[in-house]
């Protein structure tokens, strides 16, 4: 996945072109004996020590058709951005002079400027297509442009505040390069979904006929509440990437967190306050065709049709949409994670070109398993001898490819073995490759060496040793969100059920969404259409990284839902009838929200990096079946079957505050208040439009 590294680090994504902190100049000729290096190695020079500092042996290929210019950029990463120009226009001259040559630059700075300019684009490119497919769902929502662009407003302003807030400790923090990615995607995402519920939910009291001041009030103590509560969801969902360990991660759960904060917290307090200087002026820039197509009822007959069927079938709709979705997380048991590097970038970059060709020619300088051997004296005694036993038995080994390299530490105290390996470097071919080094290899040679020590790194061991960390981690992510989720629902709606049921529930999505990313991107289906290449897995971050989002996500619609069900219940409404008003009447708002969630994923999967159609397509996926399947039969068909014991609460546990809706039932100005009849609508008075969909 690319990173931007720490302060005073290379950059990650070019870490499988080269060794870290080198670049190189590749010069290919078909006349042997030609000049190769003079002309783009004295042009380097000319830039002076401070800028780059040419390596006194460089490579040339067995048939001296080709050679590598060696040159370090001095400086950290973000010294080395703003220098690596010089000598990518030095390069350049050289190949403008000659142009019977190919003179090509490829290294960890040049590699880092292109991939990134390649990403700004994609981000250009998603937030250009986001932003109208949100504005067109929301107009078909509100049937009016200013009620339409009050979410958008929120949601755009929130991605723009975490970002620029975002941006201030980058300097010192290490900050991944897909943040602002994420950030644009979850911000946007939930900034409109909070919005949208608290804005529907007023417009909906208002077309029921209560003032302007008492449907703001009601509008505050339902959606207001369930919002607070989602949010406080997502953050907490959220926050267990912090226990992964991972720079990635913690940055990713940084972003991630501060934006769903952002939104919420504007979503309950600029959002009142605008709707409140607007008052009915909300419907102002009515759509033309748009109202007419809209129910004049607050219920969706859809969703309540559906509904009712499903809870008079409870058990065989249960069975079958079940059974759909465990067949589609099946394929999630094969699912294996790899680190992606050159291959999810995409291959018509000029310096992955650069990278195929030198690669082809030079295989030290392609995929390597790189042996880092430390001892007092490595070029004598036991641990040369290991060095030297270790490069017999690789150069003896099908596992590995010809063209073995040691570098020596100035001091001689650290030897560096690059072993050049078949694959991609996350393929079973490297992962053999990696075991027998480390198992084999290294245990009968150089690891015999006493005071010696000896660790493996390279992609294979990078992919692999991720998964390890990950998975020893996985426990205590689960536990926490699992644990936290489970106690704030309990809270909230004063059940023991309720969030054991959601807790399920949301896990059917998540697998299913695994499933769905296995059989595409693992499997390789579907390449033509989405214009990539399967890299054999799925990004070594994704899973971990949609579990806490879908989970958070996915308990965006629970608590919007189950909020409106109690609020039902409480005012004394039989369950089952709750059930069916309350999925029935939120029908509207959560469709509306589902669709710009997936709408937003979605434009991910049109974007150039496979990491982002991955992204893309897994959460689209997952909101998409949590806003259907989920919504429209398990969750009905659940509470059809559970009746009151829904609402069960322990005896004891009778001390937990209530914070459900109850408290407001019967609230001045709250969901039970009539309209005011000393203030009845004057008959010229407009009328807010009818608000389900």
């Amino acid at each position: 996945m690319p990173k931007a590294g720490q302060k005073g680090e290379p950059q990650g994504p070019p870490r499988r072109i080269l060794r870290r902190g080198s670049s190189r100049a590749y010069t290919r000729d078909a006349a042997r004996g030609h000049d190769r290096r003079g002309e783009s190695g004295r042009r380097l020079r000319l830039l002076g020590q401070e800028t780059v500092a040419i390596d006194d042996g460089n490579d040339v290929s067995a048939d001296g058709h080709a050679a590598l210019v060696n040159f370090q950029i001095a400086g950290d990463s973000n010294e080395a951005r703003d220098r690596v120009d010089a000598s990518l226009a030095a390069v350049a001259a050289a190949q403008a002079r000659h142009p019977a040559l190919d003179i090509e630059q490829f290294g960890g700075a040049s590699a880092n400027k292109a991939v990134n300019k390649v990403i700004g684009e994609d981000l250009a490119k998603a937030g250009e297509l986001s932003l109208p497919v949100t504005l067109i769902i929301l107009t078909l929502t509100f049937g009016t442009l200013v009620a339409a662009g009050l979410p958008l407003l929120i949601g755009i302003t929130s991605v723009l505040a975490a970002l620029g807030l975002v941006a201030l400790p980058s300097g010192v923090l290490p900050v991944d390069a897909n943040l602002a990615a994420v950030v644009l995607m979850i911000g946007l995402a939930v900034g409109v979904d909070y919005s949208l519920f608290y804005l529907r939910r007023e417009r909906e009291e208002r077309a029921a006929g209560r003032s302007e001041q008492a449907a703001l009030v009601a509008a505050a103590a339902t959606s207001g509440r369930a919002v607070l509560i989602s949010g406080v969801t997502v953050i907490v969902a959220m926050a267990g990437m912090f226990i992964s360990g991972d720079k990635s991660f913690i940055s990713f759960a940084e972003g991630a967190i501060l934006v769903v904060a952002i939104a919420m917290f504007a979503s309950l307090t600029v959002l009142p306050a605008m709707l409140s200087w607007l008052g009915d002026r909300v419907d102002k820039g009515r759509v033309p065709l748009i109202g007419r197509l809209r129910h004049p009822a607050g219920r969706s007959r859809f969703w309540e049709a559906l509904t009712g069927r499903v809870m008079a079938r409870p058990g065989l709709s249960i069975v079958l949409a079940g059974g759909l979705l465990i067949l589609l997380a099946i394929p999630a048991l094969q699912l294996r994670v790899v680190t992606s590097g050159i291959d999810q970038m995409p291959q018509n970059l000029p310096i992955i070109k650069t990278y195929d060709k030198v690669r082809a020619v030079f295989p030290t300088q392609g995929v390597t398993a790189t042996v880092v051997v430390q001892a007092d004296d490595v070029r004598s005694g036991a641990t040369a001898a290991g060095i030297a036993a270790l490069r017999t038995q690789v150069n003896h080994s099908k596992a590995f490819l010809p063209g073995t390299e040691v570098t020596y530490s100035a001091d001689g105290t650290v030897a560096q073995i690059d072993v050049p390996t078949p694959g991609n470097g996350t393929d079973p071919a490297s992962v053999r490759g990696l075991d027998e080094l480390r198992g084999t290899i290294i245990p009968a040679t150089v690891g015999r060496a006493e005071g010696a020590t000896v660790n493996v790194s390279g992609d294979a061991a990078s992919s692999k040793d991720f998964a390890s960390q990950l998975t020893s981690r996985l426990p205590l992510i689960f536990t926490f969100v699992f644990g936290l989720a489970f106690l704030l629902m309990l809270v909230t709606f004063r059940s023991i059920v309720i969030p054991i049921k959601a807790i399920i529930l949301n896990l059917f999505s998540i697998g299913a969404a695994y499933g769905i990313l296995v059989l595409v991107f693992q499997d390789g289906r579907l390449e033509s259409l989405l214009g990539y290449d399967s890299i054999g897995g799925v990004t070594n971050w994704l899973p971990l990284f949609l579990f806490v989002v879908l989970f958070g996500l996915s308990m965006d619609y629970h608590v919007f839902i189950l909020s409106r069900v109690r609020e039902l219940h409480d005012r004394g409404m039989p369950t089952d009838e709750a059930v069916k008003q309350g999925i029935s009447s939120t029908a509207g708002t959560v469709t509306s929200a589902a669709l710009v969630m997936v709408g937003v994923f979605a434009v991910f999967i049109t974007l150039s990096f496979l990491d982002f159609k991955e992204l893309g397509l897994g959460l689209a996926a997952a909101v998409l079946i949590d806003a259907t399947i989920i919504r429209g039969v398990m969750l009905p068909a659940s509470m059809k079957l559970l009746g009151d014991w829904n609402w069960y609460l322990p005896s004891w546990l009778e001390w937990l505050p209530r914070v459900g809706a109850e408290r407001d039932a019967g609230a001045p100005g709250g969901p039970d208040e009539p309209p005011a009849p000393d203030e009845p609508a004057a008959p010229d008075e407009p009328r807010p439009a009818p608000v389900s969909a």
